[in-house]
């Protein structure tokens, strides 16, 4: 069973940056390279939804428009980690942060939608205060 953590959340003020990370396990023989990966979030009252996603070869990433060009995704294969730099933050990025993963042997493919994903972590909490 494929078991995801994340780290780094916390709170920070508009206009700042923090660094999200994705440790995964447990993958059953299969290696990490074959999950794309994805971070989502989900504030109260709203449904969840895509922030970014990247590709099993990490060659392909997607963005949600409100965060092009200030969150960047990466991975790290060998460590099967998976990491979220969040800058220029704005009050309207808090929300709880997810990672999940999917199975994919294509290592080229990205996914941004939510139902796509089977496997997800807590969450961890992102608050920017204005």
């Amino acid at each position: 069973q494929v078991r995801l953590v994340e780290s780094g959340g916390g709170l920070v003020q508009a206009g700042g940056s923090l660094r999200l990370s994705c440790a995964a396990s447990g993958f059953s023989g299969r290696t990490f390279s074959m999950y794309t990966m994805g971070w989502f979030r989900q504030a109260p009252g709203k449904e969840r939804e895509v922030v970014a996603a990247i590709s099993g070869s990490g060659r392909r990433t997607y963005y949600e428009d409100s965060v092009k060009g200030r969150f960047t995704i990466s991975r790290d294969n060998a460590k099967a980690l998976v990491n979220l730099q969040m800058n220029s933050l704005k009050p309207e990025d808090t929300a709880v942060y997810y990672c999940a993963a999917d199975l994919n042997y294509d290592v080229d493919y990205v996914e941004g939608r939510v139902g796509q994903y089977h496997y997800w972590g807590q969450g961890t909490q992102v608050t920017v205060s204005s």
